[in-house]
């Protein structure tokens, strides 16, 4: 069983390898190509048949398909890694969208001297490293693998992303990099607690967490800073955020999904993983702190998202906003408020991708992120115009679409505990309402209109015309024009292309079935959920999420 495990992790690596070795000869760039997407659909086929063994009756061990092997004996660090239900969905949501982040790259413009098979090789590096990161029951390899996954998400933003790549790449690596070393002096302070208390020092997390009702509060709080300053950088939590909006615009659209999607989820990861767990008596005391954090970012985010012009930076802020959600729900200490966070991890990560791809969809063809640039879109391009629709209702949460569940399950958890906090986050549904359909309305209803839609052939003069805003008496003869300036651009521009159709569906499947049908993610998740609520010692106040619906008891 640990082989799977081994398999997950080697994988995508083996075939970052071979792709890398590829793409330093440019007639190979296609066959580099076909040679990822083979190894990210034997990823996906792994993650399948790990899903379907993984038990999660009563009684089962958190940890399963567990492998350890001495790494450095004289630290006391071991090779160790196992799957608790939350690591398992994380893994599996990457294993869904590697491939599809693949298929959208291939048709995707390229900086001058960079190859597709180099960025299929980053791809699958930032993905072997995430695995292990989910996967590991070591403190010091998680902190490793931490710093690690930096490496090719910093490749892929620096070489391959916008005009201000170079700002962005560093800005995003020395914000994790010194997040990472301020988590170090924690990973020490643990390994030298457990020497105290255990007579012997570990890693190993299960023997740290035994050890954490032992460790008294003025031990534990700085010990749960140095991990919460790492993670709530990654997460990020306003106001640690900066380096995201940048990062966001800068990175190549399907980087950007990792990074949005899956990267930034380790810090919200890390808390459920570690931070509870490992400090629960800090935890405790400093969680009006960090659920003051949260509301700050679910309004500031949904702010900020309104005022956006650039539609890369627009899906960053949301994204800012979601975790605040994210972060509420974890540190309401409640089973079903956390098991709706831990549900919205996977569903942010498949909402965010759809949207992240449909803009980047858009950009392909208009070739600028700036919203000002587009209008009237679903006259010439309704199926994109219907995507985005798709991804924007899911990402505001609207009834019968994924993130509802989980958005739904961290509020009615939360407020039995945080009742004030539970309110003041509520609002941000009200403003994710808004700041989504706004942004459909400018860019895809009206008349066709926009440099990026109409360009500079013969639309243009009818788009400057139906601008003009022209009398009542006009009404005809604008209609006429925007008929004619939408049958001029509709070549140009194009709806979406059958590849694209074929790559697209699988999320919006995901998006609808996760909407009704939450059971078997949330049946996964349950049995890690009441383990962390146990080790964080607190009485739940709700009865726990049912693993088959969903729905509250």
């Amino acid at each position: 069983m640990s082989a799977l495990l081994l398999a997950l992790l080697l994988v995508p690596l083996v075939g970052a390898a071979v792709c890398g070795a590829m793409a330093t000869r440019e007639h190979l760039d296609r066959a580099g190509k076909l040679v990822g997407l083979g190894f990210s659909a034997v990823s996906l086929v792994l993650v399948a048949v790990v899903w379907a063994l993984f038990r999660t009756g009563p009684g089962t061990p958190r940890f399963q398909f567990e492998l350890a092997v001495d790494w450095i004996p004289a630290f006391g660090t071991r090779f160790a890694l196992g799957l608790d239900g939350i690591a398992l969905t994380m893994i599996a949501l990457l294993a869904v969208l590697v491939p599809i982040v693949l298929g959208f790259a291939w048709a995707e413009k390229l900086p001058p001297g960079r190859t597709g098979a180099g960025f299929t090789a980053l791809m699958l590096a930032t993905q072997g490293v995430l695995v292990g990161v989910f996967a590991a029951t070591d403190v010091f390899l998680f902190y490793v693998l931490f710093e690690a996954m930096l490496i090719p998400m910093y490749f892929l933003i620096g070489r391959f992303g916008g005009p201000r790549r170079q700002y962005a790449a560093v800005k995003f690596f020395l914000y994790s990099f010194l997040g990472g070393l301020i988590m170090l002096a924690s990973v020490i302070g643990l390994f030298v607690a457990s020497e105290s208390r255990l007579g012997q020092g570990t890693f190993d997390w299960a023997a740290l967490q035994q050890m954490a009702g032992q460790l008294p509060l003025s031990t534990q709080i700085p010990l749960f800073l140095g991990f919460f300053a790492a993670f709530a950088i990654k997460a990020p939590l306003v106001p640690l955020h900066t380096w995201l909006p940048d990062a966001g615009a800068e990175a190549p659209v399907a980087g950007g999904v990792i990074l949005v999607g899956l990267l930034d989820k380790v810090g919200v990861f890390g808390f459920l993983r570690y931070t509870l767990p490992l400090f629960p008596a800090a935890s405790r005391e400093l969680a009006p702190l960090v659920l003051t954090l949260a509301v700050i970012g679910v309004l500031y985010g949904a702010l900020l998202a309104a005022a956006q012009t650039d539609m890369k930076r627009f899906v960053a802020y949301t994204s800012i906003a979601h975790f605040g959600f994210i972060a509420l729900g974890i540190f309401a200490f409640s089973s079903q408020a956390i098991a709706g966070s831990a549900l919205y991890m996977v569903n942010h990560g498949i909402s965010t991708a759809m949207l992240f791809l449909a803009v980047g969809l858009l950009i392909r063809r208009g070739g600028t992120a700036s919203m000002t640039e587009y209008g009237g879109v679903a006259r010439i391009a309704p199926l994109l115009a219907g995507l985005f629709l798709i991804a924007g209702l899911s990402t505001l949460s609207l009834p019968g679409t994924n993130s509802f569940v989980s958005e739904f399950l961290v509020l009615i958890g939360a407020f039995p505990n945080r009742p004030v906090f539970t309110v003041i986050a509520t609002v941000g549904i009200i403003f994710a309402a808004l700041y989504v359909l706004w942004v459909y309305q400018r860019v895809f209803t009206g008349p066709v209109r926009g440099a990026a839609v109409v360009g500079d052939g013969p639309g243009a003069a009818s788009a400057a015309a139906l601008g003009g805003g022209g009398s009542g008496d006009a009404t005809g003869d604008v209609q006429t024009a925007d008929d004619s300036a939408a049958r001029r651009t509709t070549g140009r521009f194009g709806d979406l292309t059958r590849a694209e159709v074929a790559i697209m569906t699988p999320l919006v499947a995901l998006v609808l079935v996760l909407g009704f049908f939450p059971g078997p993610v949330l049946a996964v998740l349950e049995p890690a959920v009441s383990a962390t609520m146990s080790e964080v010692g607190v009485p739940d106040p709700v009865a726990p999420a049912a693993p088959t619906t969903g729905v509250p008891r």
